[in-house]
This record gives structure tokens, C-alpha cells and sequence, in this order.
């Protein structure tokens, strides 16, 4: 898959954009076939779609799906929005979220763009709805919050579950490729991309034992996200609320 183009911070394979928005940290991918120019968007924010609609715009991209990796609790997805201004855009999200999507994804489920396409890996434990994404040759995945480049998501509100996190990221995610590029929703010291070779040996939390990762997870002490109470309900009904 060749990479004509890139634009901000890319990645390999086909054209893979990753983007940044800074009040929540959060990745923005946007994902495309080089040939039929039909595109995927990952975890869209609000606050920046017109910025990621001017950039599909500028590439004459057709973007086909827009998907988010869980329900967020730290921002509001634009995919709502996004399907106003977009003409035949969808939106899609596990099934197990709870949240509304034209596009109800399960295990093993496919998001294809021109000849590619991403598969659903279900990676519950930091919400029941979470879902890791998989490029169709397995040299990229997009892990959502479940892993974190040295960390992981936090699993103490949204059916939150330790030996689940857990569970999933070693089944679902460590037995990629070592090779394999994983890109998360968020970081927040500056990283962007991860190998799963590299989080296998270095994570500090996901090289424990599961009794010392449940032990850590369950004393974060962490606060609750600012706008859970706004981000929540808006992202159950696709980032639009009446």
C-alpha cells in the first residue's frame, strides 16, 4: 500500500494521517485508500472537525466511515456532526457500547476503504465497548484506550474492569505481530506510536502479573475526566444531543 502523500504526523501503509487535539489529548487517524481515495476516520473530536474535514477536503478523499474506538469520556466525537456535512458518511462503534451508530461492529466485523480494510478486535476492560482495529495485513492497529503507549486505559468507571483490560490486551492485542505499529487514542507526554514487541517487554503495567495489574489499576486514584458529565450522554447519541 503506497503513501503518496502525508500530511501532519503520518504513518505508513496506503495514506495514514495521525492527528492531535490537545485539550484532551486525543489521536485523530485518518486512514485511506491511495487508489479509490475512499477513507476511514478514527476517534474524531469536536472541537476539531473543521479541521479534519478541510484536510479530506484538500485531498479529495471520500470518507466512508467514521468510527470511534469506545464511548469517550473525556470529549464529544464529531461523528454526529460530521454525518450533517458529509453526505453519506456513517457512523460505527461496538455493539456493546451502548451507544447509538449506523454501524453496530462486532468481533471479526471489517471496515473496508478501497482494497483495505480494518478488523474489529472487541478489547473490553476500560469500557465494555471497547474495540481494537487492525489493518487487514496486521502491521498497524489502533488500540483506542484499552492500550496506551507505557500505560493503559483506566478501568475504574464505564463498567470498568481490571482482569478484563487485562485479558484483552494479551489476547487481543500482544498476539499481533511484534512488528506491528500500535497507535492509541491518547497520550499525553508527546508519544505517538508503539510496536507491540516494545509494550510487551516495557509496559510497566502490562508486564505484571494480572494479581499485581488489578492491584495497580484498582490504586490510581486518578480524578474523574472534566467533561464526563457533558461527554458521556453526548457521545451515547452520536456527539449530538437535542
Amino acid at each position: 500500500m503506497p503513501a503518496p502523500y502525508c500530511r501532519g504526523t503520518c504513518v505508513f501503509s496506503s495514506f495514514t494521517s495521525q492527528l492531535f487535539e490537545s485539550e484532551s489529548s486525543t489521536y485523530t487517524y485518518l486512514l485511506a485508500d491511495a487508489q479509490t481515495k475512499e477513507a476511514v476516520l478514527i476517534d474524531p473530536v469536536l472541537e476539531t472537525i473543521d479541521r479534519d474535514l478541510k484536510l479530506i477536503e484538500e485531498l479529495g478523499l471520500d470518507l466512508k466511515v467514521a468510527v470511534n474506538t469506545h464511548c469517550h469520556a473525556d470529549h464529544i466525537t464529531s461523528t454526529g456532526l460530521m454525518k450533517k456535512r458529509v453526505v453519506g458518511l456513517q457512523s460505527a462503534i461496538s455493539k456493546f457500547s451502548g451507544a447509538a451508530a449506523d454501524i453496530q461492529l462486532s468481533e471479526g466485523d471489517h471496515i473496508t476503504f478501497g482494497k483495505h480494510r480494518l478488523t474489529v478486535r472487541e478489547t473490553p476492560g476500560h469500557t465494555d465497548g471497547c474495540v481494537t482495529l487492525v489493518l487487514g495485513d496486521q502491521s498497524m492497529a489502533f488500540t483506542g484506550d484499552a492500550l496506551l503507549i507505557r500505560g493503559c486505559g483506566r478501568t475504574d468507571f464505564q463498567q470498568g474492569s481490571a482482569e478484563k483490560l487485562y485479558e484483552s490486551i494479551h489476547q487481543k492485542i500482544f498476539t499481533l505481530p511484534e512488528s506491528c505499529l500500535l497507535y492509541p487514542a491518547h497520550d499525553y507526554k508527546g508519544r505517538t506510536v508503539s510496536t507491540v514487541g516494545e509494550e510487551r517487554r516495557f509496559n510497566p503495567r502490562l508486564t505484571k502479573s494480572l494479581q499485581e495489574f488489578v492491584s495497580i489499576m484498582n490504586n490510581l486514584n486518578l480524578s474523574l475526566p472534566k467533561k464526563m458529565a457533558v461527554s458521556v450522554p453526548a457521545n451515547l447519541v452520536c456527539g449530538i444531543q437535542d
